[in-house]
């Protein structure tokens, strides 16, 4: 009897000891919260059971992560258990089994998900199964704290939801790099042989060489659209066959590009230069459909297209009329906005297009590395280690969490700002530093969420990479960032009340597309206070504003006169985009000033090209929060 409640413990800390009825689960006599030590904490929450119960306990892992328990009977806690709902190799399965009971249940519909996932500490997961809230609030009831996806995206988990669960979600970003850069030559090269049509015509008994006539690959220009793990295994591989490789990315370091011998340009100069074009990023809001009929007409004429990345960064209405035109020759599709998509879909039945059901990491090597990446991720998160692959819930406390919650908005929102104020030929950015004005002193002001926070808003507007205080360091180190930190000491009483006073964001050795924002040292900087517990944007360059953080931003150099301010509102009034806030600061009188203005809505075009043409303006710059 005792070792069966204190299973029941385990699995549900909601559960009575057994034999209880469900009234007693709920009283609060029949169990109380335990705070763990220190050297415990971040292990799910402890529970004990009613002090006249023989089955006494509280629920935790040592070190080496065994669940244990301190039941009278001295019976030990069974091992944690993993629902694996998609197919994954035995490799994978042989790691799960050295340390937790496994069941494999694919093919599970949502229902039957929702009925099992309470008995399970670990869910992991392939694309195919939706993590839904519904799913992860019924984990939530039970003892679900690990979910994992056996790959990169994780479109179909609700992180919001997992992270108010106290799910952490856990991915394998890098086992199937090598095969999705290998798939993105494969259709290289069939593509530019006409390969598939080929294979096609003679199946039917056509033997027509004249009509399937290719292109060499050797001297011919090679766009790599995004330059992270698989566009850079791409341009190896490309530089192998003779191909002139050249890149577009934001985020890319200049050094990491010149090493494998690809040329970093700007996003219009890499398509208009290319012979093919290879898409590599990711689908976030700034990415989707950014190859439309705009972006195909400053193409070469017979331009040649592969995607082994995300569907939606094509409008796939404006590729099919590229390519009945002309403009595009051919393509070459891993993947699609809709999956699978329709029968009838032009695109896939166009007879100058190759297309493949999304088998970019559909190998045998792959599956096998990707299934043992995920459950090494899950098998860490269970014991209680902080997983470099974690998509989710930082483990602050809930106090220190409350005290700088309006300053963890200001950092994100500060390298947010920053990130859109780098202009896209300078190659990448390495070098940002965080200045923190404070009262307090080192012991007393942890920063390592702010400086996550400020990685996150750096990182997150340029890639599909979700950031935060478990994975900060580990992504900043990725991607080339080197993120300094200075205090700078403010002796204020009244300052010492709050825990900081300002936070400035530094970066170095970089372009800007708006001039205003550079400083006298040559650097980017933007700083901002948190006033009656809102952010607010304090500084850009040597320019002194005011303007709270809310909505989106407009940022104006201009000359130094009258009657500004009236003109630009009369212009945004006119289109009904409406102004929150607007400060300007200037440096010397009749000379430059920047107009900072907060809208609730985004501008069109028209709105904003009008407000360039106003003669005072100099420059001016939307920036998105």
């Amino acid at each position: 009897m005792a070792a069966a409640a204190s299973r029941a413990i385990l699995s549900n800390p909601h559960a009575a000891p057994a034999g209880a009825s469900p009234a007693a689960a709920r009283s609060p006599a029949a169990r109380s919260s335990v705070v763990l030590p220190r050297r415990l904490r971040g292990v799910r929450s402890a529970v004990i059971s009613s002090s006249s119960s023989p089955a006494a306990a509280v629920v935790a892992s040592d070190p080496a992560g065994r669940i244990l328990g301190a039941g009278t009977d001295g019976a030990l806690w069974p091992k944690p258990a993993v629902l694996v709902a998609e197919k994954l190799s035995e490799a994978g399965l042989a790691v799960l089994r050295g340390f937790a009971d496994v069941e494999c249940a694919y093919g599970m519909s949502p229902s039957e998900l929702l009925a099992k996932v309470a008995q399970f500490d670990a869910l992991i997961v392939r694309s195919g199964t939706k993590v839904t809230r519904e799913v992860l609030e019924a984990g939530g009831r039970g003892r679900l704290r690990v979910v994992g996806r056996a790959g990169v995206g994780i479109d179909n988990v609700d992180l919001q939801a997992a992270t108010e669960a106290g799910c952490l979600v856990v991915n394998a970003p890098t086992a199937n790099t090598v095969a999705a850069a290998e798939h993105g030559i494969a259709l290289l090269a069939s593509m530019a042989r006409n390969v598939s049509q080929a294979d096609a015509a003679l199946k039917a008994g056509k033997w027509q060489r004249s009509k399937y006539v290719g292109v060499s690959l050797v001297g011919k220009t090679l766009a790599i659209m995004g330059f992270g793990k698989v566009g850079s295994e791409v341009a190896r591989r490309a530089k192998g066959l003779g191909m002139h490789v050249i890149a577009h990315d934001p985020y890319a370091p200049a050094d990491r590009a010149r090493a494998i011998g690809a040329e970093l340009v700007s996003f219009d100069e890499a398509i208009s230069r290319a012979d093919f074009i290879s898409l590599h990023m990711p689908l976030i809001p700034a990415t989707s459909k950014v190859f439309n009929d705009e972006s195909f007409a400053k193409m070469k004429n017979g331009v040649r297209i592969i995607n082994v990345a995300r569907g939606g960064v094509i409008d796939e209405d404006a590729l099919v009329r590229a390519l009945d035109s002309g403009k595009v020759a051919q393509a070459a599709l891993d993947v699609f906005t809709e999956e699978p998509p329709a029968k009838d879909s032009k695109l896939v039945l166009h007879e100058n297009v190759t297309v493949t059901p999304h088998l970019g990491a559909s190998t045998v090597e792959a599956q096998e590395g990707v299934a043992i990446e995920i459950a090494e991720a899950v098998a860490g998160a269970l014991r209680g280690e902080l997983a470099a692959t974690a998509v989710n819930a930082p483990m602050v406390p809930a106090e220190v969490m409350s005290e700088l919650a309006p300053y963890v908005s200001l950092a994100e929102k500060l390298g947010r700002l920053a990130v859109q104020l780098v202009a896209s030929e300078s190659g990448g950015i390495k070098g940002v530093k965080v200045v923190y004005t404070t009262a307090r002193g080192p012991d007393d002001l942890d920063t390592r969420l702010l400086r996550a926070m400020v990685t996150k808003g750096i990182v997150e507007p340029v890639s599909s990479t979700f950031v935060n205080l478990v994975n900060a360091d580990y992504t900043a180190k990725q991607r080339g960032l080197r993120i300094a930190e200075e205090r700078v000491s403010h002796e204020s009483p009244a300052a010492a009340e709050a825990p900081l006073e300002s936070i400035q964001v530094r970066l170095s050795h970089v372009q800007s597309k708006f001039a205003g924002a550079i400083s006298d040292g040559g650097d980017i900087v933007l700083e901002g206070r948190v006033k009656y517990g809102v952010p607010h944007l304090t500084l850009v360059g040597p320019y002194e504003v005011d303007v709270s953080l809310e909505g989106n931003l407009i940022l104006c150099r201009q000359i130094d006169q009258p009657g500004m301010i009236g003109k630009v509102g009369n212009i945004l009034g006119q289109r009904n985009v409406n102004i929150s806030f607007m400060s300007v600061g200037r440096t010397f009188r009749g000379k430059q000033a920047i107009m900072a203005i907060g809208v609730d809505e985004e501008p069109d075009k028209d709105t904003l090209e009008n407000i360039g043409h106003i003669p005072a303006i100099e420059e001016f710059v939307f920036l998105e929060l």
